[in-house]
C-alpha cells in the first residue's frame, strides 16, 4: 500500500525570508515592514541542553510592562477628551486597534531580543518554526483579524460615549482582571479540549497544531472557525459571564484585562527558555496551589500533543489540574530553576 502523501498546505517549511525579494508578495513585505519575526537571521540563538538550569523571569516586571503599555492609550484618550471632548465609537475603535497592534508588535520585538540572549525550550532538538512558506497569507489574515475584531466587539458592547478612562473602577480592577483570566480560561479549556477530543471539531483546530515549536506570529495561525472562537467567541462569552456574575467590567477595565490576555498569548507561544508565568493579579495564589501556567506548559502542548493532548489552559493551569490533564515540565521543573539568573524584560 502506498504511503499517503502530505497535503502541501500542511507544510511548515519556512524559507521565504532567504528568497530573492522579487518573489515576495504583499504579505511577505508586510511582515518584514512590521518587523515581527521571532529571530533575526543574521544573529545566533543560544542552544541549551535540557539539564542546564533555566533562568528565572521575576513576575513583577510583567505587571509593570502590561500596565504601562495598557495605560498609555488611556492617558492619551483622557487628554483627548480634555481638549476635544469624547471621541465617537468609530474613532475609539480605530485608536484602540492601532494601540493593540503597536503593543503586540512591540512585545514580539522585545521577546526576539530576549530569545537571542537565552534561547528556546527544546532548542537542542529543534529550532523554532518560522512562518511557513505556504502560510504567509494565512498569518497576515490572522493578525488582521485579531487587530480588527477584538477591539471592534469590545467597543460595540462596552464603550459609552459619556465615560472616559477616568471612570475606571479601581476598586474592582484587581478582582476583575484576575477573574477575567480564570473565566476566560474556563471557556477556553472547554472549547480547546473539545477541539482535540471530538473528531468533528478537530478539523478546525489541527492547523494550529502543525507547528510543534511555535513563535508569536503563529499565535493565531488557525482555521477560520477557530479564529472566530478565539478572537470573538471566547472573549464575548467571558464578558457576558462576568456581567452575569455582577462585575461592572466597563470598556476601560476590559481593555486592561485584554492586555493581560494578549501579553500571555504572545509570550506563551514564544517558547523562550525561561521561567515566566502567565501573569495576572492572582498568580501568587495560583502558585501556592501549583496552578500557575509557565511558558513551557503551552510549549509542551504543541510539542507533545495532537488529537490526544494535555495542558489545554492558556492563562492558568487551574482547569488542567482539576481535570487531570496537566503533565510534568521537562526543563522548567523546580529542581532545574536558577533563581539567581534573572531575565529582564525591557519596557522599550
Amino acid at each position: 500500500m502506498a504511503t499517503p502523501t502530505r497535503n502541501p498546505k500542511d507544510s511548515m517549511t519556512s524559507t521565504w525570508r532567504s528568497w530573492d525579494r522579487s518573489r515576495w508578495n504583499a504579505g511577505h513585505w508586510l511582515l518584514e515592514f512590521l518587523n515581527v519575526h521571532h529571530v533575526d537571521l543574521d544573529q545566533e540563538v543560544p542552544v541549551h541542553q535540557k539539564t542546564e538550569k533555566v533562568p528565572y523571569a521575576p513576575e513583577l516586571q510583567f505587571h509593570y510592562w502590561i500596565l504601562i503599555h495598557a495605560g498609555l492609550p488611556l492617558i492619551f484618550h483622557q487628554i483627548y477628551i480634555s481638549c476635544f471632548g469624547q471621541p465617537s465609537a468609530l474613532l475609539a475603535f480605530v485608536f484602540y486597534s492601532m494601540a493593540l497592534e503597536f503593543i503586540a508588535m512591540h512585545e514580539t520585538q522585545v521577546l526576539r531580543r530576549i530569545g537571542h540572549n537565552i534561547g528556546f525550550f527544546d532548542g537542542d532538538k529543534h529550532a523554532r518554526d518560522g512562518v511557513p512558506d505556504v502560510g504567509v497569507g494565512k498569518t497576515v489574515q490572522s493578525l488582521v483579524s485579531v487587530i480588527a475584531f477584538r477591539p471592534m466587539f469590545t467597543v460595540f458592547f462596552a464603550y459609552h460615549a459619556d465615560e472616559g478612562p477616568s471612570s475606571i473602577r479601581w476598586g474592582w480592577l484587581i478582582l476583575e482582571t484576575g477573574m477575567y483570566a480564570l473565566v476566560l480560561d474556563f471557556w477556553y479549556y472547554i472549547f480547546h479540549r473539545s477541539a482535540h477530543e471530538i473528531e468533528h471539531l478537530w478539523k478546525f483546530h489541527r492547523t494550529h497544531h502543525l507547528t510543534k515549536h511555535p513563535n508569536p506570529l503563529l499565535t493565531a495561525y488557525a482555521d477560520t472557525v477557530q479564529e472566530f472562537i478565539d478572537i470573538i467567541g471566547t472573549p464575548l462569552i467571558t464578558y457576558g459571564t462576568l456581567k452575569w456574575m455582577g462585575f461592572p467590567l466597563g470598556f476601560y477595565e476590559w481593555w486592561i484585562c485584554q492586555q493581560y490576555v494578549l501579553f500571555t498569548e504572545v509570550l506563551g507561544h514564544s517558547g523562550l527558555r525561561m521561567i515566566a508565568t502567565a501573569v495576572n493579579p492572582w498568580t501568587w495564589l495560583l502558585r501556592l496551589c501549583d496552578m500557575e501556567l509557565l511558558i513551557e506548559d503551552h510549549d509542551l502542548h504543541h510539542r507533545k500533543g495532537w488529537k490526544n493532548s494535555h495542558n489545554y489552559g492558556k492563562q492558568t493551569r487551574v482547569w488542567d489540574r482539576l481535570f487531570n490533564t496537566s503533565i510534568p515540565r521537562v526543563e522548567g521543573h523546580r529542581d532545574n530553576i536558577d533563581y539567581a539568573d534573572k531575565v529582564k524584560i525591557p519596557l522599550f
